[in-house]
């Protein structure tokens, strides 16, 4: 398939600016793909289609406060720098993205809380990229936390507020490492899960670091040459013998968000099974693709052009899921991060 083939037009009242509340009230677009029938439910009722035996797959990773806000040295200059990954822990060096970056090179220092916190420029990565050393030695996340932002999208066109540390974080949240929250755990509240551990319902929480790399845009048309950006993933043995289980019982396996799929289709054996372990993945998912683990997805409404709906368009027939969309549109769905969710069985 080609990138043209990803493009829709999306009014900009659509994309969401702030989350349902409560959480499990957004709305639900649910896609039967032995039919290709599509129904509109809400994110309250997504229990009625989970069974005793079933598998929920989360992803477990909690977004940090990765949008810092500093003053460069001599010139008082404002900087915004963006965390993205930490390359070294001992001595505290980050992959960044600075702006404006025509002010920063390297050498220059940037200071921030008053100058009890700063970092310097060690190299060029691209033009925006800059690979940085903090001076901090300590618990340099708790630091940040304190002075940082949340790293809402850019096409949140607002400024993120001290509530949005909550609401862009999923309920499933634990280990430290995302700049951009899993979305679709975001619609699930505790009372929802408790609801569906009732029903015999197990949860098998997997991580993967989601990176600036998933909102990359693909510039080439032909998809086989595009080229994700490694994510640092991992699947618990734990998790993997839940998964199994379902595997085993001819029971589903709901897997809910792109990134949790792409954690758990970079860890399959030879014989469809999940298996322990951790690294970084870049797999890319797009048209056409045999899905080993994920019986059902849960997932968000997509960017156009986005690796996020080519992995979705691979789950469920192409055309069924644009024709989705385009409804979804019609009906008024909200859209992206703090958006809508879709459930394909």
């Amino acid at each position: 398939m080609k990138l043209s083939d990803f493009k829709y037009p999306l009014p900009r009242n659509l994309v969401a600016k702030y989350p349902a509340s409560p959480r499990d009230h957004s709305r639900l677009m649910v896609l039967n793909r032995a039919d290709e029938t599509i129904e509109d439910r809400h994110f309250s009722d997504i229990a009625d289609y989970f069974k005793k035996g079933d598998t929920l797959v989360v992803n477990e990773t909690k977004v940090f406060q990765a949008r810092l806000f500093g003053k460069k040295e001599k010139t008082n200059a404002k900087i915004e720098v963006f965390l993205l990954r930490q390359l070294n822990i001992e001595d505290n060096i980050w992959d960044v993205i600075v702006d404006p970056a025509r002010k920063v090179r390297i050498g220059n220092k940037i200071y921030f809380d008053d100058g009890q916190l700063w970092c310097e420029v060690i190299d060029n990565t691209t033009s925006r990229g800059r690979t940085v050393r903090f001076n901090y030695a300590g618990d340099f996340f708790k630091v940040i936390d304190r002075i940082g932002q949340t790293p809402l999208p850019y096409y949140i066109k607002r400024e993120p507020t001290p509530k949005d540390k909550e609401s862009y974080q999923t309920v499933f949240a634990k280990t430290v490492g995302a700049v951009a929250a899993p979305t679709a755990g975001l619609h699930f509240t505790k009372p929802l899960i408790k609801k569906l551990e009732k029903k015999g319902v197990k949860v098998a929480p997997v991580l993967l670091h989601i990176g600036l790399g998933t909102f990359r845009t693909v510039e080439v048309e032909d998809l086989t040459k595009h080229k994700m950006d490694s994510e640092y993933f991992e699947v618990p043995a734990e998790s993997a013998l839940i998964v199994n289980k379902s595997i085993d019982t001819k029971s589903n396996v709901f897997v809910c968000g792109t990134s949790a799929c792409r954690a758990v289709e970079s860890c399959v054996t030879t014989d469809g099974h999940l298996k322990q372990g951790r690294g970084w993945t870049d797999k890319f998912i797009f048209p056409p693709y045999d899905f080993k683990i994920a019986d059902k997805l849960i997932t968000n409404f997509h960017m156009p052009e986005s690796t996020l709906l080519m992995l979705v368009s691979g789950f469920a027939n192409h055309e069924f899921v644009m024709r989705a969309y385009k409804q979804a549109i019609k009906k008024g769905y909200r859209f992206y991060s703090y958006g809508d969710a879709m459930l394909i069985l």
